[in-house]
């Protein structure tokens, strides 16, 4: 049974950081490529972030590029999202998604599983 299971959400000031983390069992780990989906009430689904099989390539969306950083340690299977210098409008929704691709990528389609989310709440 394949799980993915997100934690370190949370209510926070503008300015504050949180880390959150992506626990994975039932599927290689190592073999698939993992991102970073976030969704804000009566807005689409984005990927916030995205990182290759070995941890090596990385993709960023523009708005978090500079703040949020994507890693992986296979080992523990599990992904991690540094997010620093949060804004209100990082507010949302925060998924984490295992694909058996290669590359990143921010297509949410190309994703095979999905977590089942968690809150990431920044006040101003």
């Amino acid at each position: 049974q394949v799980l993915l299971v997100e934690s370190g959400g949370g209510l926070v000031q503008a300015g504050d950081s949180l880390k959150l983390s992506c626990t994975a069992s039932g599927f290689t780990f190592s073999r698939y490529r993992m991102g970073w989906f976030r969704q804000a009430p009566g807005k689409e689904r984005e990927c916030v972030a995205a990182i290759s099989r070995s941890g090596y390539y990385t993709y960023y969306e523009d708005s978090v590029q500079g703040r949020f950083t994507i890693s992986r340690d296979n080992a523990k299977t599990t992904v991690y999202l540094q997010m620093n210098s949060l804004k209100p409008e990082d507010t949302a929704v925060y998924y984490c998604a295992a694909d058996h691709g290669i590359l990143p990528s921010s297509i949410w389609t190309a994703y095979d599983y999905w977590g089942q989310g968690t809150q990431v709440t920044v006040s101003s």
